[in-house]
């Protein structure tokens, strides 16, 4: 028997990257997948693997920091499977600079993608699994949900040039440890992962490709000086940055019923890497 077998989870930021092989790696363990993504086309090809692995995914498409998308995408996992069970926070991207060339702009920007965004999201989702919750009880079944929310190393160590990015990723640490506390009551475990160096679009040296991304009216520049990657990647004890899988392993551990024990944690997944 699969090991997440009929659980629910919504995944935000789910059409690339680090999203993608959390969505993929679930489904394949037995999930009903809820993806989102910005871009609907990215979101259609990753339900598409999904159902080729066999698996069942819907799609929320979406801006993650818009107003209503909370509910919208808790409504969704709940209109089309009938429940919840796993929330991974993931969508995410970067917008770097020092702190006096930093724009108001620059700083809600990231503060609403990774900070306020989980948190519309958790709060949409606390009615629907207070009822399940209740409902499991008056039926003496004992089931427990999970809340996975993605954070980094620069939150715990920090990092120039992401003051924006630092503040809010250690934000999601403390609302992680907030919301544990909170919703024990309601056997569900809340969890964080901070990623250190792992091969993404944002980490790709800048001298590759499309070293840039579109959000909303703004084109950002994102990854790596060809130089200062080497130099983040010699100081990884394991001596290799992460692949998304890694990643996604990661994530998926807390997401396992042996997990059922850890909560308000904070699993460092960066080869070794503290910044």
């Amino acid at each position: 028997m699969k090991t997440l077998s009929g659980q629910v989870a919504l995944v935000s930021g789910a059409g690339r990257g680090i999203g993608r092989a959390i969505a993929l790696k679930l489904a394949h363990a037995g999930a009903l997948l809820v993806v989102n993504d910005l871009d609907n086309k990215e979101a259609e090809e990753v339900r598409k693997e999904i159902e080729t692995l066999g698996g069942q995914a819907i799609i929320c498409a979406g801006d993650v920091t818009a107003v209503d998308f909370g509910e919208r995408f808790v409504r969704t996992a709940v209109d089309t499977y009938g429940g919840l069970d796993i929330i991974v926070n993931n969508a995410g991207y970067t917008w770097d600079s020092v702190i006096q060339n930093m724009s108001d702009e620059q700083w809600y920007a990231i503060i609403d993608c990774h900070l306020t965004a989980p948190f519309r999201i958790l709060r949409a989702a606390q009615p629907v699994i207070k009822s399940l919750v209740q409902a499991e009880q008056q039926g003496g079944q004992n089931h427990q949900r999970k809340v996975v929310n993605i954070s980094s190393v620069t939150a715990l160590s920090g990092q120039a040039g992401q003051v924006n990015y630092g503040a809010a990723k250690a934000g999601v640490i403390g609302l992680t440890k907030s919301l544990a506390k909170e919703w024990g009551r309601l056997k569900t475990n809340v969890n964080c992962v901070a990623f250190g160096l792992i091969e993404t679009r944002l980490t790709a040296t800048t001298s590759e490709a499309g070293s840039s991304i579109q959000v909303g009216q703004q084109r950002i520049a994102v990854g790596i000086h060809p130089d200062y990657l080497d130099k983040l990647q010699s100081g990884i004890p394991l001596g290799y940055s992460g692949t998304p899988e890694d990643a996604a392993n990661a994530v998926y551990l807390l997401c396992l019923p042996e997990s059922n024990y850890i909560s308000g944690q904070t699993i460092v997944c960066s080869g070794g890497y503290m910044g």
